[in-house]
């Protein structure tokens, strides 16, 4: 297994009020050593989705946490601990499934929005019952030269309309 580590993710990040779960593939290396979500700073993530709300991106963890439950976000990664070099999702192996049942059943969840198409993939492989409501979405990663903030900010709009 060279260049292999075996990697646990994070907790899910929701509350009874949860309304769009955003779901990534698996947590960074910068992310893991921050020890939360989307912990690189060229990460597009926080940026584009406190932007969406009209907010500055919070400081720290604890801002960010409250930031997710003030708008009813719920965030997790499908891919909850796994065999991994570095970042590269394409890299991911021996990987062990989010239960996403078990957040469906604890929060009203009404749709998924998949950051990438690992985190697509792995989740319509795995949890055929919730196609409908799963979205695919360009991954917010500085690596993705696809990446474009107005098919995210058009997604949450869907979810969260402006008033």
């Amino acid at each position: 297994m060279s260049g292999y580590e075996r990697a646990a993710g994070f907790a899910p990040v929701f509350d009874e009020r949860s309304e769009l779960l955003i779901l990534g593939s698996f947590p960074s290396v910068l992310s893991r050593r921050v020890d939360f979500y989307y912990g690189n700073p060229q990460n597009r993530f926080w940026g584009m989705l406190c932007g969406f709300f009209g907010e500055s991106i919070p400081p720290d963890t604890a801002g960010k946490r409250a930031f997710l439950q003030r708008r009813r976000i719920a965030l997790w990664d499908i891919v909850t601990e796994c065999d991994v070099v570095g970042s590269a999702d394409a890299s991911i192996r021996g990987e062990c499934i989010a239960d996403l049942p078990a957040l469906f059943g604890a929060c009203p969840l009404r749709a998924v929005f998949c950051n990438g198409s690992k985190s697509y993939a792995l989740t319509v492989k795995h949890f055929p019952q919730y196609t409908d409501m799963v979205r695919l979405l360009p991954s917010t990663s500085p690596a993705n030269p696809r990446y474009r903030k107005e098919t995210w900010e058009a997604a949450l709009a869907d979810v969260f309309p402006r008033r």
